[in-house]
């Protein structure tokens, strides 16, 4: 009955419009052709400026936690952290300081979120209890950051050798599919509507509608409901929990994602959905977007001979670049 009610209302149909339009408008026009477009696309001044953005973002420390899980994960494997970076003294009190504000703003944001999910005072569905809201939310958390960490695993892996995988034949076997003929550009294609609708979902979930005088475990002054209904906490926990700390440890163990017997339904779901057609009208956008922006395949510049393994170099560069970010 309650699924009935919600199909039938205007909720459904204008949040899977809204989904739908980001999808097909906001990415995936540009993603159809970033990958073999790339010099082009990295060779401009909007590029240039969000890197500098995504760099600066990243020097303020808001989302140094997504640090803190690395280092938990390599001390239980047993396995050192690969990085050619030194730092001073300094550094590394500056380093331990970011992620020592990053946790407390995490667990501030959490604490904020959860109370007002439990009690129904959030964008959520109402019929839905708080309770189950929490299950809910942390499940669909896990949901994109299975995603998440499926794109890192599968770079990390695409230059390994034969012996790289040793016993893990079901990680073999998930890239044996992934890589075969044009699937790679699909599963992305299909990773990219699942964490998408994911992230919304979350959206839905998280925003608070705090009234005036609605009290707080950081009090009812309005500014801070008014900031708290902006929606920002989650995204803030949605980047940490449910994006970076995934692709982070991904980036470090992605032979331990791939042999995950989920990974396979996964791909799967991820071929599935891009085989649907549902978002390919993208292709004809990223027709457009192609024609005005001028941009020309990377063969033109570097030549048919050794543009695959020039491609898959700059696939790897460009991955590592949206590590940062």
């Amino acid at each position: 009955h309650y699924m009935d009610v919600f199909l039938s209302s205007g909720q459904f149909w204008s949040g899977a419009a809204i989904i739908l339009t980001t999808i097909t408008l906001g990415q995936l026009s540009a993603q159809v052709h970033a990958a073999t477009c790339m010099l082009d696309f990295v060779n401009s001044r909007s590029m240039l400026f969000t890197t500098y953005v995504s760099l600066l973002i990243e020097n303020t420390g808001v989302l140094h936690s997504a640090y803190l899980v690395q280092f938990m994960f390599a001390k239980i494997a047993g396995k050192p952290i690969a990085t050619k970076e030194k730092r001073g003294m300094l550094q590394k009190v500056s380093f331990w300081a970011k992620i020592v504000m990053s946790l407390v703003l995490l667990f501030c944001a959490l604490a904020v979120t959860l109370s007002a999910m439990y009690q129904n005072k959030t964008t959520q569905w109402k019929l839905v209890p708080g309770y189950l809201s929490i299950a809910i939310f942390f499940l669909l958390m896990g949901f994109v950051g299975m995603f998440e960490a499926l794109q890192i695993a599968l770079f990390e892996v695409i230059h390994m050798p034969e012996d790289y995988f040793g016993n893990e034949d079901e990680a073999k076997a998930n890239c044996d599919l992934a890589f075969k003929g044009k699937n790679l550009q699909a599963i992305l294609i299909g990773r990219q509507i699942c964490v998408t609708t994911g992230v919304f979902a979350i959206a839905r979930m998280t925003t608070p509608t705090l009234l005036e005088g609605d009290e707080t475990v950081f009090g009812s002054h309005p500014l801070v409901l008014q900031l708290f209904n902006t929606g920002l906490l989650g995204a803030f926990i949605t980047t940490i929990v449910a994006s970076l700390s995934w692709r982070i440890v991904a980036a470090s163990f992605p032979l331990a994602f791939l042999s995950n017997p989920m990974m396979k339904h996964i791909i799967g779901l991820c071929l599935l959905l891009e085989n649907s057609g549902i978002c390919d009208s993208s292709w004809l956008f990223g027709l457009f977007h192609k024609a005005i922006a001028g941009l020309r395949g990377d063969e033109e510049y570097l030549g048919s001979r050794s543009f695959k393994k020039t491609a898959m170099e700059a696939e790897s560069s460009v991955v590592g670049l949206d590590k940062v970010v």
